[in-house]
């Protein structure tokens, strides 16, 4: 009979710490943030909202919401703000859903950008989650009136 000598050890995961920015890092992060609302100003989008996500989201720094007019609008106000951030800060993006042109979010690391047709924008209501003192959204039309989101 052989026995084998295995011993089995269950290892606890390691949580991640929270590291707290460098002042240059803040700032960089702040300066990233200036350039996109310039960049988003000057393109014409509109109701431009900034979150400040700093202790609330390891995610990123900063979140701006803003609406195109059009679907062709959010698309452009998503690609010339990919370029300009390319071009002037030599920062690489990650895109979702330029194609379809409803809703637009781009990823520069410290800030969040999400561009939004006003009508998909009115519907998800993304402030509403992420801006302190604000109730939750009303329950969609046509939901029963004892529906409760927690349920």
């Amino acid at each position: 009979m052989t026995l084998s000598n295995t011993t089995q050890t269950t290892e606890e995961p390691v949580a991640k710490k929270a590291t707290a920015k460098s002042p240059k890092d803040r700032r960089a992060s702040e300066a990233l943030l200036q350039h996109i609302l310039a960049s988003l100003e000057a393109d014409k989008a509109e109701d431009i909202v900034q979150i400040d996500l700093k202790g609330k989201s390891e995610m990123a720094d900063y979140m701006v919401i803003c609406s195109g007019r059009s679907s062709r609008q959010v698309s452009a106000l998503s690609e010339k703000l990919n370029d300009s951030i390319k071009a002037d800060l030599g920062r690489a993006c990650k895109i979702e859903g330029k194609g379809a042109g409803d809703w637009v979010l781009i990823d520069t690391g410290d800030v969040i950008v999400h561009i939004f047709r006003p009508e998909v924008r009115e519907f998800y209501q993304l402030e509403k989650m992420w801006q302190p003192g604000t109730s939750a959204p009303a329950a969609p039309e046509g939901t029963p009136s004892d529906y409760t989101p927690d349920a």
